[in-house]
C-alpha cells in the first residue's frame, strides 16, 4: 500500500492495534497537521469502519467528538484518517495510582454526561461506555473529554419519526462486561437509561478505585459473565457508594428507575454533580490530579484561589476559557502518555460483544437529510394489501407468500407507533391507498396512515362508518377482544408488556430461576446419559 493515503495523509509509525486493524501515525502533507490512520482489512470478518465513519459523520460538529478527516478504500484497507488525540481516561487512571479525587471525578462527570446526551439528541447509543473510550485532547483541547470508538453504537430511535425501537429480550451481552447495566446483563435490548447507568459504574471505579465485581474467576466467559451479573444485582447502591457523597446513589436511584422509552433528564444529572462541586468548595479550573502530579506546583497555586461557583454551571465554556491558558501546561502533561485513538483495545473485562443482528447496517445511519422512502403495491380498490405479519410468525412473512389480511371495512388493526400505540382498531372506511378511517370505543375517530397499523386475522361484519354504539356491539359480538387475547401475537403481546413492568430485582429473580432449571435438566440430562451408556 502506497505510504500516502486520500491524497495528502501520510502515514508515519504504527501506534496501536487491535480487534480493528491498525493503527498509524500520521500527517497531512499540505498543513502539517497530525492525525491517527485507522486500517482495517477488506477481508475482515465483521468490517465495522465504514460503519464507524457513517456514525462520525452524522455526530459531526458535537462538543468532544473527533473530527473525521477522510475514509476510503485503498489497496487491501478500508481507511479512516481522524483527528488524534491524547491519553484515555483509564491511561490517565494508571498514572493517577489507580484512584481519582472527587474534584477529578465530579469535573470529568459534567463533561461525560454531557456527551451521553449529545449522542443520544443524535438518534445512537454507545453501548459500550468505558475509560478506554474516553480520550483527552490535546494542545488548546488538553482540558476536554472526547468520545470515541462507535463500533457498537446503534440508533435507538428512527431519524425522522423519532420512533423508540420495540423492548426485547434474551439479547445477548452488547459492550464491557465491567460496566455493564443490570439490564444489559439480563438479557434487555439497550437503550438510553443503559448508557447513563454504564457511566455511573465508571465514575465509582474512578472514584473507588475498583468495582466489587472485578477479579472474579469463573471456567469460562459465560460463567464469568453470569457471576458479574450475579455480584452486580446483589450489590446494592447504597454499598456501591458507601462512604462517598449520596449524589452516587441518587444518580443510580434515577437511572434505574427510568422506563425502557423513557427520556432521561440529562440537566438533573449534572446538577446533582454541579451542586456537589460547590458545596465541597472547589474550582472548575480544570486542574486534573494528572496535571498536579506532573506539575505539582500548579495544584499548589489552585489551592491557594478562591472558589468561583459561577463556573461549575458552565464547564463546557470554561473549558474552552480556560484552555487558553492552561492547555499548554496541559499538554505538556499529557506528553507522558502515548497518543491515542479510537479503537485501541482495553483491558480486565474489557471484552465486546456484537450478535448477527447486531452488525452495522447502511439503512442504520441514514443521514438526518435522508428521507425514507417506501413504495406500496395496490390498484385504486377499496381492499388495498398491507405488509403487516403476526409476531415470531416468520414463515408466513410477506416476502413469502401472497397477502391474507387486507385493508378492509371490518378489519381489526394493532397501531405501531404514536398516540394510541399499542391500541386495537378497526378500518370503517378506506380514504384513499395511504390512509383509513379507524375507530374504537375508547378513541375518537379519525384518519390514519397505514404506516401506523399492522393488521390482524380479526374481521368484524359492520357497514362503511357505523356510530359508535353499532360500533361496540359489532366487537362484542365477534367477540374481539377474547380471541385477540387468546392469540399468539396477542398473549405474547401481553407477556412482554408484563414484562416492560417489572423492576431489575424481578428480572433477576427470573435469571436465577432458568439458571435453576437449566441446573436440574442437565443434571437428569447426565443421569440418563450414565444409565444408557
Amino acid at each position: 500500500m502506497d505510504q500516502i493515503v486520500g491524497g495528502k495523509f501520510k502515514l508515519g509509525r504504527k501506534i496501536g492495534s487491535g480487534s480493528f486493524g491498525e493503527l498509524y501515525l500520521g500527517v497531512n502533507i499540505h498543513s502539517g497537521e497530525e492525525v491517527a490512520v485507522k486500517l482495517e482489512s477488506v477481508k475482515t470478518r465483521h468490517p465495522q469502519l465504514h460503519y464507524e465513519s457513517k456514525i462520525y459523520r452524522l455526530l459531526q460538529g458535537g462538543t468532544g467528538i473527533p473530527n473525521l478527516k477522510w475514509f476510503g478504500v485503498e489497496g487491501e484497507y478500508n481507511i479512516m484518517v481522524i483527528d488524534l488525540l491524547g491519553p484515555s481516561l483509564e491511561d490517565l487512571f494508571n498514572y493517577c495510582n489507580r484512584k481519582f479525587s472527587l474534584k477529578t471525578v465530579l469535573m470529568l462527570a459534567d463533561q461525560l454526561i454531557n456527551r451521553v446526551e449529545y449522542m443520544h439528541a443524535r438518534s445512537f447509543l454507545h453501548r459500550d461506555i468505558k475509560p478506554d473510550n474516553f480520550l483527552m485532547g490535546l494542545g488548546r483541547k488538553a482540558n476536554q473529554v472526547y468520545a470515541i470508538d462507535f463500533g457498537l453504537a446503534k440508533k435507538y430511535r428512527d431519524l425522522q419519526t423519532h420512533k423508540h425501537i420495540p423492548y426485547r429480550e434474551n439479547k445477548n451481552l452488547t459492550g464491557t462486561a465491567r460496566y455493564a447495566s443490570v439490564n444489559t446483563h439480563l438479557g434487555v435490548e439497550q437503550s438510553r437509561r443503559d448508557d447513563l447507568e454504564s457511566l455511573g459504574y465508571v465514575l465509582m471505579y474512578f472514584i473507588r478505585g475498583s468495582l466489587p465485581w472485578q477479579g472474579l474467576r469463573a471456567g469460562n466467559k459465560k460463567q464469568k459473565y453470569d457471576r458479574i451479573s450475579e455480584k452486580k444485582v446483589l450489590t446494592t447502591v447504597e454499598v456501591l457508594c458507601k462512604s462517598y457523597p449520596s449524589e452516587f446513589v441518587s444518580y443510580f436511584h434515577y437511572c434505574r428507575s427510568l422506563r425502557f422509552e423513557d427520556k432521561p433528564d440529562y440537566s438533573y444529572l449534572k446538577r446533582l454533580f454541579r451542586d456537589l462541586f460547590i458545596r465541597e468548595g472547589y474550582q472548575f479550573d480544570y486542574i486534573f490530579d494528572w496535571t498536579v502530579l506532573k506539575y505539582p506546583q500548579i495544584g499548589a497555586s489552585s489551592r491557594g484561589r478562591p472558589t468561583s461557583g459561577n463556573l461549575g454551571f458552565n464547564a463546557e465554556a470554561a473549558a474552552e476559557k480556560h484552555g487558553r491558558i492552561s492547555g499548554e501546561q496541559d499538554s505538556r502533561a499529557l506528553e507522558a502518555f502515548p497518543r491515542r485513538h479510537p479503537g485501541i483495545g482495553g483491558r480486565y473485562e474489557h471484552t465486546r460483544h456484537r450478535t448477527s443482528e447486531d452488525l452495522p447496517s447502511s439503512k442504520d445511519v441514514q443521514a438526518d437529510s435522508e428521507k425514507v422512502r417506501s413504495s406500496r403495491n395496490g390498484s385504486t380498490s377499496r381492499y388495498t394489501g398491507l405488509s403487516g405479519t403476526r409476531l415470531g410468525d416468520s414463515s408466513e412473512g410477506p416476502s413469502s407468500r401472497p397477502f391474507k389480511r387486507y385493508v378492509e371495512i371490518g378489519r381489526i388493526a394493532l397501531v405501531n407507533y404514536g398516540k394510541d400505540y399499542g391500541k386495537l382498531v378497526v378500518i370503517v372506511d378506506v380514504i384513499d391507498q395511504n390512509r383509513a378511517l379507524v375507530d374504537a370505543p375508547d378513541m375518537v375517530r379519525g384518519q390514519m396512515n397505514f404506516k401506523r397499523l399492522t393488521l390482524t386475522d380479526i374481521k368484524i361484519d359492520i357497514k362503511r362508518v357505523p356510530n359508535k354504539k353499532t360500533l361496540i356491539a359489532a366487537l362484542e359480538a365477534g367477540d374481539v377482544k377474547n380471541k385477540w387475547e387468546n392469540s399468539s401475537w396477542g398473549r405474547k403481546l401481553i407477556v412482554q408488556k408484563k414484562r416492560a413492568s417489572l423492576n431489575d430485582f424481578d428480572r433477576f429473580k427470573i435469571m436465577l430461576a432458568k439458571i435453576k432449571k437449566a441446573g436440574v435438566v442437565r443434571q437428569e440430562l447426565a443421569k440418563l446419559k450414565k444409565e444408557t451408556a
